[in-house]
């Protein structure tokens, strides 16, 4: 019969940490156990064919779901591109990433989106899915694709994204009607990067009259303002508690938003918030040693805004980590402020930056709910997330107490550089399993386990 049997371990589930035995038939889950169950026992004592790892108490959790990741591909895979970007994600205990639409060109139709996963399955190395990009002249072909899905009971995107703020291409939309057309979609989720396109080029111009061509890093957060995020979160809740939407707030990352964020959540169950490890670690006072590599849309803002978010987290105000992974080459990112792109490679450091801010065991709870099982839940992802019998057996292995340093020379991203490079993080990914065969060890992806893209069911 064979079978895997993983035992002296910490299980972190979103409801509780306790002692427990795995069982692994295949690629499945066949038993989850507390220690001292009788059942694990005649489950052993039955499967003495099984190979039986000793785990060492480390802590073992779902494999992180990351459904907010800009993998370059297609049209800038100098950057990055979905197998070395996948690759990273393994490494850092993400077996599955749901991939944003801002391509080139866009993820905006049936047939990008068809391209996209057969790039992927050619190339990852986690489990895959996408997201589908809102534009002005795409509705009608979404809600074709939504129609035809819903017979099925099987949907090709996991949600829709909306740029209310500046973007990439031709993907910003910030006209009401076409807005109204959007939020009355309710099959799907809609995404929302929320920032207010009028309030950040005033306040562009502003700093360029200030400033000429040579704008400070240090002013990004009074350019991409808190009030340009809070104006237009406010927009998009107003929408979704107009329509009953499934609406997930992208990013957030100020204090204002957290408290209408709080407030929206008691008029409507579908309303749910992500943050990124960015935003939990980083504030304004690092743009004076970072430059540029701090330099990612929302800005990242105060201490005040980051110790908001954190308690957040705690709260349940955030559901979700994504991680916004989105890599640039260091040159790209050393150019002056107008040149600069926007966005930061960080999904190999996301669960170990998790476990250094959240660092009780009580802590493990919280972070299975935000890394893996809100996602697998609000996005409708069918047999991952948990730990539980029938699911697929991907997990991630993790020693919460041995502290490292990242170091570029260590990172797995194509573009080579992590703007945790220096930080001394503690929680250190040690295995991870995709669909119950390693996929990585300490950090480095071993070749091996064939991903599956994610399935996404109706509502």
């Amino acid at each position: 019969m064979g079978g895997l049997i993983l035992h002296n371990c910490l299980i972190a589930g979103g409801d509780s940490v306790f002692r427990g035995i795995l069982a692994i038939e295949g690629d499945r889950f066949a038993g989850v156990w507390k220690e001292d169950d009788p059942e694990a026992k005649a489950y052993i004592e039955g499967h003495r064919d099984a190979t039986l790892t000793d785990l060492g108490s480390k802590v073992v959790m779902a494999g992180g779901i990351d459904a907010h990741v800009h993998f370059r591909e297609p049209g800038m895979e100098w950057k990055g591109d979905i197998g070395t970007e996948s690759r990273a994600a393994i490494s850092g205990g993400v077996t599955s990433f749901i991939d944003m639409p801002n391509t080139n060109p866009p993820t905006v139709s049936e047939e990008a989106l068809r391209g996209k996963a057969e790039r992927a399955m050619l190339s990852s190395a986690a489990n895959y899915g996408f997201h589908i990009g809102a534009s002005y002249g795409n509705l009608e072909e979404i809600k074709e694709m939504i129609s035809r899905a819903e017979a099925s009971g099987r949907h090709p995107f996991a949600g829709i994204k909306v740029f209310m703020g500046s973007s990439t291409g031709n993907m910003l939309v910030d006209r009401q009607d076409v807005l109204e057309s959007i939020f009355s979609i309710k099959e799907r989720v809609i995404l929302v990067h929320s920032e207010d396109e009028g309030t950040i080029r005033a306040n562009l111009e502003a700093a360029k009259e200030r400033f000429n061509e040579n704008i400070p890093f240090s002013s990004h957060p009074a350019i991409r303002s808190r009030e340009a995020c809070v104006k237009s979160t406010e927009r998009a809740i107003g929408l979704a508690l107009k329509h009953g939407t499934r609406l997930h707030i992208l990013h957030v990352s100020t204090k204002e938003e957290v408290d209408l964020i709080r407030d929206a959540k008691r008029l409507s169950p579908h309303i749910t918030a992500e943050t990124s490890p960015n935003y939990l670690w980083f504030c304004d006072e690092d743009y004076g040693k970072m430059g540029g590599r701090l330099k990612c849309n929302p800005a990242v803002k105060t201490a005040s805004d980051r110790q908001a978010l954190r308690q957040a987290v705690r709260e349940g105000v955030i559901d979700t980590i994504g991680t916004d992974h989105a890599p640039h080459l260091p040159g790209e990112k050393n150019a002056p402020y107008l040149s600069c792109p926007s966005g930061l490679p960080s999904i190999s450091e996301c669960l170990s930056v998790l476990t250094t801010v959240f660092d009780k065991e009580e802590d493990l709870s919280l972070i299975a709910r935000i890394f893996s099982e809100n996602v697998a839940r609000i996005f409708r992802i069918k047999d991952r997330g948990v730990i539980k019998a029938g699911n697929y057996a991907d997990l991630t292995v993790l020693d919460p107490a041995e502290k490292f340093t990242v170091r570029n020379t260590d990172v797995t991203y194509k573009c080579g550089w992590s703007p945790y490079e220096g930080v001394t993080l503690k929680g250190r990914v040690k295995m991870t399993f995709l669909g119950g065969r390693l996929a990585a060890r300490d950090g480095r992806p071993i070749s091996g386990p064939a991903p599956l893209p994610l399935e996404f069911s109706r509502f």
